[in-house]
């Protein structure tokens, strides 16, 4: 593949503007988890309503991230891009100056379905940009937006709304969003269109029930203890009949709005499940770790920001070195090297305690940063080698869906986990406390006395604390065994082979 010299004289401003295109969309998914009790007070909202500046800006975003491709194909690369950023940048100066929960819903809403393009083209950019030899260090180029954002979110908005307020923290996309928009508008080319390109409406309504019924389940599901609420099963049942209709509809249809051929791809569909896997691992985590810090540690918020930061750190140090090493190595090596990382680091993390040190925090956080670069570039670099050019921002968008369902699933599934071991763990714990155990009578006379309402509250409080310990350490566990078992979906994608005459891998065709 050759780069014309007009394109090569503005691939970095064409770069640049890719990576802050994918650096606001994932910075949006978790920049505002840290200021929700903030906004409650100004909204007037309770707590369990403010999880809607969460919940619509996700399940927005997930909808119309599958219709990128068909929407690229219609009117253009370009337009699209202009269209999504220009109203990601607008929709987020409204977020901040929404005066009620309903406006910021709404606007939240429009956030998520105008930003839903801009991480699937971006990566579709960058990958044209680059002949197959330099496609590895693009992906890592790129990847780092996609990594760094959810991770470095909670500090950026800490941060901001210690120092600023709240509102700050969808301010700061205005001159991002602004010079992203005139770098496209004036270097990246326009691309052809197919004007006669008609849309799968059924296909896509099918799919967005699906996808926004499994959501709310996911995210509803805690608060309504689950399967125990009508409301869980109408989700579930809703979802179910979507995604059934969708993929029936997919199979069987004339013109399909995601083409079934992606679906035969080895290394896509491999790369489908293990960008999975990555989306699990990466905001389950992150999901994990800052209650841990805050509620078990008393950690205050700008604290634990700092603390989780050097994560990001051991993700762009990974990703700078695994996109030359996977110009020289099998790129299927450097996944199972990326997931034993994670799968160490998640073991060491059961050993965690709130007495444990920060140099502990950010040692474990850094290496299993590491291991998440090791993974995301190879799986990018792989999954999208056998596809057609013309097939690449579909499968960008299928990659990009998968890795927020992942996400979505992971955190719903630890946090259930997490309040159900932690109850579990406590009735266990007390069982113990009885007057007539020796270590119990040992307390007689101090803070933590049986025999008196102060001394049970304060032996209840300590209960509770190494229970939810424990509980966490189950959690850590099971995204460690997700990670091991993941592992052997490396060697179902085909075996990379050099690119003549450069050395740099790509999927050997069968």
């Amino acid at each position: 593949m050759s780069i014309s010299p007009e394109i090569l004289r503005v691939r970095p401003i064409i770069v640049a503007c890719a990576m802050m295109a994918t650096i606001m969309q994932a910075l949006d998914t978790t920049i505002a988890n840290v200021a929700l009790p903030y906004m409650q007070g100004s909204l007037g909202a309770t707590q369990d309503q403010i999880t809607w500046v969460l919940t619509s800006y996700i399940v927005a975003a997930a909808i119309m991230t599958p219709p990128v491709g068909w929407l690229t194909s219609r009117f253009g690369r370009k337009t699209v891009f202009l269209a999504g950023v220009g109203g990601f940048t607008i929709a987020s100066m409204l977020c901040g100056v929404a005066s009620s929960l309903e406006t910021m819903v709404f606007y939240r809403l429009l956030q998520g379905v105008f930003g839903a393009a801009l991480v699937p083209l971006s990566q579709a950019v960058m990958f044209d940009l680059y002949p197959e030899e330099q496609r590895g260090s693009a992906m890592a180029m790129w990847g780092m937006g996609v990594m760094l954002g959810p991770i470095l979110g909670p500090t950026l908005g800490g941060w901001l709304t210690e120092t600023y307020n709240w509102r700050w923290v969808f301010f700061v996309n205005l001159p991002f969003g602004v010079l992203t928009f005139l770098g496209f508008l004036f270097v990246l080319p326009a691309a052809e269109r197919v004007r006669n390109l008609k849309f799968d409406w059924f296909g896509f309504g099918m799919l967005s029930i699906g996808i926004g019924a499994l959501q709310m389940m996911l995210d509803r599901g805690e608060q309504v203890a689950w399967f125990e609420s009508g409301e869980i099963w109408l989700y579930a049942v809703l979802s179910v009949i979507g995604f059934y209709l969708f993929i029936v509809h997919t199979a069987t249809g004339d013109k399909p709005f995601i083409n079934p051929s992606l679906f035969r791809d080895r290394n896509l569909v491999s790369g489908l499940v293990m960008m999975f896997v990555v989306g699990i691992v990466l905001l389950a985590t992150l999901a994990l770790l800052t209650p841990y810090l805050q509620n078990l540690m008393g950690y205050p918020v700008m604290t634990a920001g700092f603390v989780l930061a050097p994560r990001g750190m051991g993700t762009m140090v990974a990703m700078m070195v695994v996109g030359r090493l996977v110009q020289r190595f099998d790129p299927r090596m450097l996944m199972l090297i990326g997931f034993t990382l994670t799968a160490f680091v998640l073991h060491e993390m059961t050993k965690f305690t709130p007495d444990v040190s920060q140099f502990t925090l950010i040692w474990t956080g850094v290496v299993q940063g590491f291991g998440l670069g090791f993974l995301f570039v190879p799986i990018q670099t792989i999954a999208f080698a056998t596809l057609p050019a013309h097939q690449r921002t579909d499968g960008a968008a299928l990659i990009s869906l998968t890795r927020n369902i992942g996400s979505a699933v992971g955190i719903s599934v630890v946090t259930f986990l997490l309040i159900q071991n932690t109850s579990v763990a406590h009735s266990e714990l007390v069982q113990h406390v009885s007057p007539f155990a020796w270590a119990v009578q040992g307390l007689a006379g101090t803070a933590m006395d049986s025999s008196t309402l102060a001394g049970k509250a304060v032996l209840n409080q300590l209960a509770n604390r190494e229970a939810a310990v424990i509980a966490y350490a189950d959690d850590f566990l099971l995204m460690m065994w997700v990670a091991i078992l993941a592992m052997p979906i490396v060697f179902l994608m085909k075996r990379p082979a050099p690119v003549a005459g450069q050395g740099a891998p790509h999927a050997a065709m069968d």
